[in-house]
Order: structure tokens, then sequence, then C-alpha cells
């Protein structure tokens, strides 16, 4: 995450926004780099490495050409026709693939703590993934076709491209033309009803004559905007709860700008929060209200619920976590990102203690982070795609609202990386305190539904699983198929995917493997199961509101409202 430090090796198209914040990655790579001469491969291994790339580059010699490319092909960056027909390129394909697996078996090898040894894998693959020869337009068959068959057209288009993308600052995943916020995505129908400095709380239009008398408060992560939830009606989760007869509240983070730098998370606590908690019960008149948090949302809830425990209040009738860690000791590969060093330069240069008392940490950044988490994928994909063959990226919500990023306050995002990430001190009773109280989740009284993804690379499942230990209430878990985003966004409807569940009066064992060898797959979407449980904790059926808020709390723009609209900074 920090930009601090530069890796030794630099990929190609280094000048390309959103790739410049590949040295992101450097924090990564230097340390791997520095490491390497002080860390030993078994002689064995390296010895049975180097026999099996002899004997390999020996046989894709031999072989020539025609086989070679039959290997190739089963990488998808590989599999044009253009590569097989093109002896040249399919040798250099293949080659690079035996170079590439030499490589990984070689970072595999090497003797070394976890953490070291993760962290050289992540280098090696950053490396591979940059060096690829699609990449590289002297190197792509397929790429030099185009540009003859366009009379250069393609080129000129991927100048286009790279030049629309230096201005705004990114790398494009998707033709954001054909998007606006508000118009055809973020659709559903509602109101603010409250705002602050911190965000707008909005209500939504009930779409059935009676809802149950406790309303739902969706707090997703302030590091992305809202509207993950609410992409399309036929995937919004929003949507979906508003049908299945909730009165639904959304918090809808502003994107700080300079004025926000300062921001604290005990600011984000009380005055986000707390603050949306109190609203909800105040215009619904709910003693208990439902609670929903997604990813780091998840963690704000869940603090800002020990916060009120801890003030002897207990507002929530139930919570439920979407892929969010309470417990931070198994963080997946971005633990490769935190260390004590890192820690203190973000400090020094985005906390309290730095010039002004605090500066922004640019969404940009995080979002490059994330990408190169997905190199191939999120990356090198759209260079070649935008650059060297001239595409316009397909139209696309969900990569759409990925490009869409958000700020951070430096002095909130470093207590967070400190106190979770580092020092893992949620999670133990009285460790930390926020808001002048010490947290213990363990005092939040109301049952929980814990969500996973299987393939989440961002909060790994069985991190996720381990708040089944932080909290004292009832706990349902249920895992889904698919990643951090495409695993929660599985509308029923879509008839896709699988998840696994145990039954409902069922203890949860201590060990995430010992659930998952006990849990029951099913086809489809998590949502009914969820919506089921939810349900058995709404209460009563009421009648509708006519009309959003109330005296105190007035409708004063329409969903989903003008914090959502602004861009962040680059």
């Amino acid at each position: 995450m920090s930009k601090s430090t530069v890796g030794a090796a630099r990929p190609p198209f280094a000048a390309i926004p959103g790739l410049e914040d590949a040295t992101a990655m450097g924090a990564a790579m230097a340390q791997t780099w520095k490491s390497l001469a002080g860390l030993n491969v078994p002689p064995t291994a390296l010895t049975k490495l180097q026999n099996d790339y002899v004997e390999q580059a020996t046989a894709l010699w031999n072989q020539a050409v025609a086989r070679s490319a039959e290997g190739a092909a089963s990488d998808r960056r590989f599999s044009a026709k253009d590569w097989a027909s093109n002896p040249m390129a399919a040798f250099t394909a293949q080659t690079y693939l035996l170079n590439a697996r030499a490589l990984m078996q070689l970072a595999e090898s090497v003797e070394g703590d976890a953490k070291t040894r993760q962290r050289i894998r992540f280098a090696v693959e950053q490396w591979v993934a940059a060096s690829a020869p699609s990449n590289y337009l002297a190197l792509n068959p397929e790429a030099q076709k185009r540009a003859l068959d366009s009379k250069g057209e393609s080129i000129a288009m991927g100048l286009r491209h790279l030049w629309q993308d230096v201005q705004q600052g990114r790398l494009s995943q998707t033709d954001e033309s054909a998007f606006e916020v508000g118009r055809n995505v973020a659709t559903t129908e509602g109101s603010v009803v409250f705002e602050n400095e911190f965000f707008q709380l909005l209500e939504y239009k009930p779409l059935t004559k009676q809802v149950y008398e406790r309303p739902l408060l969706m707090v997703p992560p302030c590091i992305n905007k809202f509207y993950i939830l609410d992409l399309q009606p036929e995937n919004s989760l929003i949507r979906y709860a508003v049908a299945e007869g909730h009165r639904v509240f959304v918090v809808s983070w502003r994107n700080p700008d300079a004025s926000m730098a300062t921001k604290t998370w005990d600011d984000y606590i009380e005055h986000a929060a707390i603050r949306a908690i109190d609203a909800v019960q105040e215009i619904t008149g709910a003693k208990t209200i439902n609670t929903l948090g997604f990813c780091v949302g998840g963690t704000i809830l869940a603090t800002a619920l020990a916060v009120l425990a801890a003030r002897g209040r207990q507002p929530a009738a139930s919570v439920t976590l979407l892929t969010t860690l309470l417990d931070f000791s198994n963080t997946g590969i971005l633990d490769i990102f935190i260390d004590e060093a890192l820690v203190q330069v973000r400090e020094a240069t985005l906390g309290p203690a730095s010039p002004g008392g605090g500066n922004l940490l640019k969404g940009q950044e995080l979002a490059s982070t994330f990408s190169f988490l997905r190199p191939n994928d999120l990356v090198w994909n759209y260079v070649v795609g935008n650059y060297l063959k001239g595409e316009t990226p397909p139209p696309f919500d969900l990569l759409y609202w990925n490009g869409d990023g958000t700020n951070l306050p430096g002095p909130m995002y470093c207590w967070y990386l400190r106190n979770t990430y580092l020092e893992n001190r949620l999670v133990e009773p009285g460790a930390a305190t926020t808001c002048g109280v010490p947290v213990d989740l363990g005092s939040i009284d109301a049952p929980v539904f814990i969500y996973a993804s299987r393939e989440d690379h961002i909060v790994p499942w069985d991190g996720a699983y381990l708040s089944t230990r932080a909290l004292a209430g009832k706990k349902r878990f249920v895992l889904g198929a698919s990643g951090h985003i495409a695993g929660v966004i599985n509308p029923p409807a879509k008839k896709k995917r699988n998840y696994w569940v145990t039954p409902a009066d069922a203890a949860l064992p201590k060990n995430a493997a010992d659930w998952f060898g006990a849990a029951q797959e099913k086809p489809g979407s998590w949502w009914p199961e969820w919506s089921a449980w939810l349900a058995s904790h709404a209460g009563k059926q009421i009648n509708a509101p006519r009309a959003p808020g109330n005296r105190q709390y007035k409708a004063t723009e329409a969903a989903p409202g003008r914090y959502v609209k602004v861009k962040a900074s680059a």
C-alpha cells in the first residue's frame, strides 16, 4: 500500500495511469529482492528445479512449435489463433510460460518465515505478470495483426485511450460513458433524510403495503461507494431487502476532500455509524433495529455497537456481517503490505503526526493496490486491450463502480491500519479504545449472521469465520461461492453459483475447516437464507410509511443523493 518504496524491476508501461501506482507494490517488492540474498533454497530443491528446467527447455526446443503452441493455448493470454499460427510467437509464449513456472517454483522453494515467503511469491507473481510477451506490441501477434488489418487505426485508438487515461489518472476497465449514478446505477427509489459532514442517510420507498416493524440499517464500506449494493434493479441487495418487506436505510459516505483530512476513526464511529443508528431509531420509533455491515462497514458497525454497549445501550436486534474481518489474525494476501515500518511511515505522512495533522489517502492508491492483487485480470488485460489493440472495454456496471473510488482521511486510515491489520486489537476485549471507551465486541447482545465468500482474496473466508469467536450472540455462518464482490452480489433470480450452510440450530465449531466439513452445499443464492433469518428478527408487520423521514428528519433530495456522485481527487 505504500508508495514510498519501489521494486527493483519496473513493469513495462510504468507511466500508464494507475500503473505508476504499481510502485505501491514496491513495499513488498523491495523487501523481497533485498531479502533474497539472505535466504536459502535447499540444494536438493534447487538441483531438481535446474534439472527440470533443462529437461523442459530441451523438450520445448525439440518439439518445435506445433506442440508448444498447444501448451500455450491453455493460457487465455495466448489463446488467440494468431499465437498458434505464428511459430516465433508460439515459441515465445511457451518459453515465457516455462520461465514463469520455474520462477514460481523457485519462489516456493525459498526458505524463510511465512510472511517473507509470501512476499517473495507476490513479488515474483507481479514480475511474471508484467513480463508476459502479450504485454508488448513487438511480441504480440494478435495486436500486430489488428494494427495491420485496421491500417494502423487500432494503434491510433490505443494512443487515444492512453491519453484519456493519463488525463483521468487511472486505467479504464469499462466504458464509463455508459453509466451515470442515479440514472442507470443506484436507481432504487428513496430519499435523503439526514446528512452531516460524514454521510447522508438514505431511506428507501417501500415496495410492499406492510413492512416489518424493525427497520434495517446498512453500513457499506467507506473505501467504496454504497451503490455496489444497488447496481441494477435485478442485482440490488437494497431493492431485494425492500421487496422482502423491510424499511431500509443506507449510509452513503461522503467522499472526503481536504476539509476532512484530519478526521479520525473515532469521528467515523461517533458521528457516522452511531449517528446513523440514532437517526434510524428516531425516524422509525423502533427501540431496536436490524443492522448490516459490509467489509470495512462491518468493522465500523461492530465497533460502534461495542461502543454503545459500553455506554449501556443495545440498539441492535440483529447484526449481519458481509465479508467482514473483526479478528485480523488471517488477512490473506494483504498481510504482505503490513509491518511496523510501513505503518510508521503512514502515520508520519498521513496520520495526526503528519504536517497539518493529517492528509488524505487518495482513492486511486487503494484501487491500484486491490487491482494488483489480480494483475492479469485487472491490470494487464486492460493494458493489452485498451492500448495495444485499441479496444474500448465493454460497459460493465461492477467495473464502473470499481473505478469510482473514494479517498480516506489519513488519521482514520492510520488508526485502522495499526489497530486491526498490524496489532489486531479489536478482537481482544479492552485492548482498543474508541470514543473514550474500551472496545469489547463480546459485549454486543444480538444474534449475528456472518457471510463470507470462498474465493475472497481480500477477506479470506476462514478469517471472516473467526468472527464467530469474537461475538457472543447466537450466530449463523453462511459461505458463498466466488469472490469478495461477486459472492455477495448474487441475486436469486440469476440462479447462479452456490453456497454452504449448516443447520440453523447446529453449534459452530471452533475451526473453519471443521465447519466446512459438516456444511451442506446448496445451489443458487444465499440471499433467501439471509432473508428468512432476518425476518425472524424483524418483528411484526405494520403499515408501510406514507412518506420518508418524519417531522424532525425531512426528505431533502432524492436518492442516491449528491454525496455518492462526488469523484475522488486524483
